[in-house]
């Protein structure tokens, strides 16, 4: 653990210094251009600049043909950028003695039930998305509506891809171990622990960990799909495994949360932020797929509950997440303090490549058609890069 916090600590500090400033309607111009597509919705934007928040803006309308608009105030679905609420919260418990990174994670969640191998699943190779087994496992079940404590349990029969520890396979049940393993030490539900050691600290008034959180709330997106047309209902399932993908918020709070990755005075300690940011294994999936499409983006790793990148010499730290209906974005440098988050309630991958133009302005370079918004692009081209429950 300490020789990995030390080459997170130098990670930290290799970026060079933001070569320029954010040009919030240079953002406004390109979100409006964007929003002018069919596909589009709803969308709201965050921008944190020299750790202060500095924009938090909503765009289009919470439903198509309703006159409600988005607000930096309306909620929607975080999805898989749910793991890094997980791991910090185990982190938090491991900090405070309860919780072993190394330990078995059986001991902690013993509903789970690996396919036999030479060595353990620790608490870490979870968090880290090492368990070797075949890339989201039985996603499919737990979307027929299975329990989530039944479907770890038969996880016994999948093909293994590898040893434990030794390569990276994305997963969504497995990782929802996370939420038993803070349940059976802490005594208390996954969401109760989140939101007091959390959410409330952080000030994040509209987060929640649940359905009824996000349909209770008295300002949500409702769920469109690929094409920008409504979705009857919000799909429960994945409200199922609330450590791998089920946190709600407004933009307003998903900003303090990456605020809080970074900040002097954050409420999360060194130790639980260098725990999470450290890479712990090379994601070769996730890295050919941003130098094909997003090519700035290189040498992609993935630590506890993020994913970690290199951007033309700069350290950025995020993830991306999707479930039926919603998509969001969430892509920092903690060493200059900046970052990009982005919540919108449809399933198509544009705005994905806004936080990419973000940091253009940041860093200095010249300007670049990260959303595919110019005439060369189809209005309804295929998504280029795998995301929350599907990404690898």
């Amino acid at each position: 653990m300490r020789l990995l916090l030390a080459i997170s600590s130098a990670l930290l500090i290799s970026a060079t210094a933001l070569a320029g400033d954010i040009d919030t309607a240079e953002v406004d111009k390109r979100v409006n251009k964007l929003m002018e597509r069919p596909e589009m919705t709803g969308l709201a934007v965050a921008i944190v600049e020299n750790g202060e928040i500095i924009y938090a803006k909503g765009f289009g309308q919470k439903q198509r043909g309703q006159s409600d608009k988005v607000t930096e105030n309306t909620v929607f679905r975080w999805a898989s950028l749910s793991k890094a609420v997980a791991a910090t919260a185990v982190m938090q418990l491991v900090e405070d003695g309860q919780l072993e990174l190394q330990k078995p994670i059986v001991d902690y969640a013993p509903s789970i039930d690996l396919p036999e191998s030479r060595f353990e699943v620790t608490l870490e190779d979870v968090l880290s998305q090492r368990t070797g087994i075949e890339h989201n496992a039985y996603d499919r079940r737990i979307e027929d509506g299975q329990a989530a404590k039944k479907v770890r349990g038969a996880l016994h029969d999948v093909d293994r891809l590898c040893e434990p520890g030794m390569c990276h396979s994305y997963q969504n049940v497995a990782f929802d171990g996370a939420a038993e393993a803070i349940e059976t030490v802490t005594g208390m539900p996954y969401k109760a622990v989140v939101a007091a050691n959390i959410f409330k600290p952080l000030g994040m008034q509209t987060a929640t960990t649940t359905l009824s959180g996000l349909e209770q709330s008295e300002d949500w997106a409702k769920p469109h799909n690929s094409r920008g047309n409504p979705i009857s209902s919000v799909k429960p399932t994945y409200y199922r495994l609330p450590a791998a993908a089920g946190v709600n918020s407004s933009i307003t709070d998903l900003a303090k949360w990456m605020q809080a990755q970074f900040s002097e005075d954050s409420p999360l300690t060194d130790y639980v932020l260098h725990a999470t940011q450290t890479p712990r294994i090379a994601t070769p999936y996730e890295d050919r797929k941003m130098r094909r499409f997003y090519g700035a983006l290189t040498d992609a790793r993935y630590g506890l509950g993020w994913r970690v990148y290199n951007m033309e010499g700069h350290t950025l730290i995020g993830h991306r997440g999707a479930v039926q209906g919603y998509r969001a974005h969430v892509l920092f440098d903690p060493a200059e303090k900046t970052g990009v988050a982005v919540l919108w309630n449809s399933s198509h991958y544009r705005p994905s490549g806004l936080a990419l133009e973000v940091f253009d302005q940041a860093f200095g370079n010249p300007k670049r058609d990260w959303m595919r918004l110019g005439p060369r692009f189809n209005r309804f081209a295929r998504e280029p890069v795998g995301s929350g429950s599907g990404s690898r």
